[in-house]
């Protein structure tokens, strides 16, 4: 089996982190890491950037999405959309804190017992299945 720990699954954990994420203001836009973004931050993505894009845009919390290229757009990206609120899961906590002085800056807690590495811990456990 391929080395899973570095990819990255939508699930539950991340709808609710998006609908509070909207509860913050009155519309809600997402980055969307690249592949080749995601490369370089060493994930490997299984979903293409496009279909992720089509996931994201699904989702009734998400007004918009845009791509996400580098680790140094987010401050232009809030000028751009014109942002008064930037945030991210608590795992991140403290590391775009530089970016309070163009905008509020707030961290939410992820869902509890819900995370990526959970469900890749799972599939990794259980036996492969035939679906034919």
């Amino acid at each position: 089996m391929a080395d899973l720990e570095k990819f990255d699954l939508f699930h539950v954990g991340y709808v609710r982190l998006l609908k509070r994420l909207k509860a913050l203001g009155d519309e809600l836009y997402v980055g969307c890491a690249t592949d080749e973004f995601n490369s370089v931050k060493g994930k490997k993505s299984i979903i293409r950037f496009e279909e992720r894009i089509e996931i994201l845009s699904c989702c009734r919390y998400v007004d918009r999405v845009f791509a996400e290229k580098n680790w140094h757009q987010k401050p232009d990206d809030i000028r751009r959309f014109d942002a008064h609120v930037f945030g991210m899961g608590s795992d991140w906590e403290g590391e775009f804190d530089s970016l309070s002085d163009i905008c509020k800056v707030v961290y939410l807690r992820r869902t509890e017992h819900v995370s990526t590495t959970q469900l890749i811990h799972h599939v990794k456990a259980s036996p492969a299945r035939s679906y034919a």
